[in-house]
């Protein structure tokens, strides 16, 4: 046995108890004839003390950083407590020091606070993990993971896997593709999301199925995304959208009570898409504070102000106590809107300051009057800033959504230790493309319209198909997308109908989609569920923004391994086995 205790186990109540502990060595300092040394493993750091007359001085001489060891000893009280770690009240009393295994210098500090670069600490992602703070997000990780699959066990979910070499079916992210050597120009597909198996399943009368599951998009790796990431996926048979709603609101009551000891709201609040669009200028806002929009259009057209005059839509947020924001700092804001990122043409402020007074970039089309009558209906007080956009309508409601995040953000209103659920609801079933000419489905070719909407979704008109709403729903966390899911459609002829609308034939619907819809004409249950971005949800219980952390082994923004140098090119030999031929010119 090479340890009989971790390094984070032992306590003042084990004084003058015989030893041995296994780790690495993070530390190693002499002070007069001692040599002190900080040894680690994931559970914590102990420190070790070698006298000048012990039997391992010899060997703590040659200790360097990292070097993996085993010490015998016996537990004392330290004299110099360390109130830092929990182990900071007792030291071991090292009577043999083992050296289990050499380590040259490594590339950075393997500490709370690293001195290593991102990329370095990405090259050497298995020193990275050594860092209390990774220990911690994989811990947490676990946790999660144990909570969620306890509650779905005691629901009556079963979990079961499906295929990671499934067929290809381009409607939305990039397929990753696997060329399949034994059936030569042909190629499996990596799953975007397990949703027709566990469609599938439902078929297949397994009622309550679940995974924790990898899933696999091509994309551009924009907003912190992964190439490969981990969805909680579920699907449940004889369900209603309420039926579904319920049961993970009971899921997430239950995950934030068990691994952070946190009560959420019961029950969780719900917005529609439109309410959530109109207010926020997201389908995910972030409900821990106010400024929510003031539709200002009718009020301030007709003064002269040609912009405003011009406008489709004006929209205006309240920032709280920012009414001494100086010229400078109006004007770096109002060259932020203009980012790329944001995209407005402009930005119109109106300052409403604490004497009483209104100063705004517009005054010389509105009178002191009209602007303290546009402060009083957005309920503005003394020392609050309006700010303005103008523009069509949703374009300009999102760009005053990112203005809104903004400022929430340097106000320091977006705590991370604050949680605010919240349901969205009644999604549009469909977008319309004007650069295709056609609708795409604004979640997935499977989900259902609301059953009000049938007439809607049936008619060969346009305007009715964008009336159409979708029987979906999404659980926003902290103005992040944490799961979206849907009342599937489970009729053949309804299937049918929905890949007529989205311009896709009857032929290559049956290509891509033959099993399914022939699956449905075996007796398929009514049946709904939705998935959870389980690494955002690692993230967000963490308190972080970055996904990374919370992924042993992640990718970096170009789609790369830098740790194992992936993706990398085969040899010709594998080429041809493959029967693939290389367009690559070098």
């Amino acid at each position: 046995m090479y340890r009989t205790h971790t390094c984070g186990e032992l306590r003042l109540a084990d004084k003058g108890s015989k030893v041995t502990l296994a780790g690495w060595v993070q530390k190693s300092r002499r002070l007069g004839g001692m040599t002190f040394i900080d040894l680690r493993d994931r559970y914590g750091i102990t420190q070790l003390v070698v006298e000048a007359d012990s039997p391992a001085a010899a060997a703590a001489e040659e200790l360097g950083r990292e070097f993996v060891i085993q010490a015998e000893g016996e537990v004392i009280e330290r004299e110099s407590r360390n109130a830092k770690i929990p182990t900071g009240d007792i030291e071991i009393k090292v009577s043999a020091i083992n050296i289990l295994n050499r380590s040259v210098t490594p590339p950075f500090t393997i500490e709370e606070n690293s001195d290593g670069g991102e990329d370095l600490r990405a090259r050497y992602r298995y020193l990275d993990l050594r860092r209390p703070p990774l220990q911690r997000a994989l811990a947490l990780r676990h946790r999660l993971a144990h909570e969620i699959r306890s509650y779905l066990d005691a629901q009556g979910f079963m979990e079961i896997e499906t295929p990671y070499l499934i067929k290809s079916t381009p409607e939305g992210a990039r397929d990753f593709v696997v060329p399949s050597r034994m059936n030569p120009g042909t190629f499996y597909a990596l799953p975007q999301s397990p949703q027709t198996f566990k469609q599938l399943l439902m078929v297949a009368g397994y009622d309550r199925y679940f995974q924790i599951v990898r899933c696999f998009r091509d994309e551009d790796l924009r907003a912190d995304r992964q190439p490969e990431f981990t969805q909680i996926d579920c699907e449940m048979s004889f369900v209603e959208q309420e039926d579904v709603l319920s049961t993970f609101e009971g899921m997430m009551r239950s995950v934030f009570k068990g691994a952070l000891g946190v009560d959420i709201p019961n029950p969780i609040p719900r917005m529609s898409w439109a309410d959530a669009m109109d207010s926020y200028g997201s389908d995910k806002p972030d409900i821990r504070f106010g400024m929510k929009f003031n539709d200002v259009t009718a009020q301030v057209k007709g003064f002269g102000f040609p912009v405003f005059d011009a406008a489709e839509y004006v929209g205006a947020i309240v920032v709280p106590g920012c009414a001494g924001y100086t010229r400078k700092q109006l004007d770096e804001l109002t060259e932020w809107v203009k980012r790329p990122q944001v995209g407005a043409k402009g930005l119109v402020y109106v300052k409403c300051n604490e004497d009483g007074s209104i100063k705004s970039s517009i005054d010389k089309f509105y009178t002191p009057e009209q602007l303290k009558a546009l402060a009083e209906s957005c309920s503005a007080a003394s020392g609050d800033l309006i700010l303005m956009l103008c523009g069509p309508r949703r374009k300009t409601q999102t760009q005053l959504g990112v203005l809104r995040i903004e400022m929430g953000g340097r106000l320091g209103l977006r705590d991370p230790k604050v949680f605010a659920p919240l349901w969205i609801v009644d999604f549009p079933l469909l977008e319309w493309s004007e650069e295709d000419g056609r609708f795409y489905a604004m979640h997935h070719p499977f989900t259902s319209p609301k059953p009000e909407h049938l007439d809607w979704f049936y008619s060969d008109k346009k305007e009715d198909l964008e009336r159409v709403c979708a029987n979906a729903y999404d659980f926003v966390l902290n103005g992040n997308e944490l799961g979206g899911g849907s009342i599937r459609i489970h009729d053949a002829g309804m299937q049918s109908r929905m890949f007529e609308v989205l311009g896709i034939s009857a032929e290559e619907a049956d290509y891509k989609f033959g099993f399914i819809i022939n699956a449905f004409k075996f007796g398929a249950p009514p049946h709904g569920g939705l998935a959870f971005g389980f690494d955002r949800l690692c993230a967000l219980f963490g308190g972080q923004e970055t996904i990374r952390d919370y992924i042993a082994f992640p990718k970096n923004n170009q789609g790369r391994d830098v740790m194992i140098d992936s993706p990398s090119k085969i040899d010709d030999a594998q080429m041809e086995e493959l029967f693939l031929a290389s367009t690559v010119k070098e």
